[in-house]
């Protein structure tokens, strides 16, 4: 274990420790970015299941402003449609559904947000690792060529912990945020649908059909 930290850790000591420091400040943000979406996707927009079934038991019961209420208190986007159908119920199907777009369209970025930057991360780290593997090379062939026989077997190993330290980090920085990527794009793929589909039954339940 502490020759593996030794390893991973010999590319911040050399030469080529502002390309490492500059991969492990893209890992940072990546990680920060992570955080922050699942926190958003995952507590602050919570279960719709949950949700739709209280905004169901008031609807059914008769108090549709308790249920106003209920779903203003909350900040996701799905509580936000279903906020929009309760306040302006009674006004016309195509009215409503029309309202529904114009909050749908403002949440869909919100859902999104930071996504992108994951993927750009992830190119940037490996993009950024194959240059520190080019510099590490480069001091490789320089030590050969211009260092004294005595000392060129510490520098080739020096410049080798490079190639090896940059190529590491840039590939482990990429799998994660590509890996977040994944799963959290699936995850908001999915709150999108759901709010598309519960929209349109609770729009369908209180105007009826158009």
């Amino acid at each position: 274990m502490m020759q593996f930290m030794e390893f991973i850790t010999t590319g911040f000591r050399g030469s080529g420790a502002p390309i490492m420091f500059i991969l492990l400040a893209l890992g940072f943000a990546g990680i920060g970015l992570i955080v922050e979406r699942i926190w958003f996707l995952y507590k602050q927009c919570g279960t719709s299941r949950t949700f739709m079934y209280t905004v169901a038991r008031y609807i059914n019961g008769g108090e549709h402003d308790k249920a106003l209420r209920f779903a203003a208190s909350s900040t996701s986007p799905l509580s936000k449609i279903v906020a929009a159908i309760l306040q302006n119920r009674g006004k016309g199907t195509k009215v409503v559904r029309r309202l529904v777009d114009e909050v749908f369209l403002q949440e869909t970025p919100r859902v999104h947000r930071f996504l992108p930057f994951l993927q750009a991360f992830a190119n940037m780290a490996v993009l950024i690792g194959l240059a520190g593997t080019i510099y590490g090379f480069m001091e490789a062939f320089d030590s050969l060529a211009n260092v004294p026989a005595a000392q060129r077997a510490q520098a080739l190993a020096a410049s080798i912990a490079i190639v090896m330290s940059s190529t590491f980090w840039g590939l482990m920085v990429a799998i994660l945020c590509l890996f977040a990527h994944t799963i959290l794009v699936s995850r908001s793929d999915r709150i999108l649908e759901e709010m598309d589909e519960k929209a349109a039954k609770m729009v369908n339940l209180l105007e009826g059909p158009a």
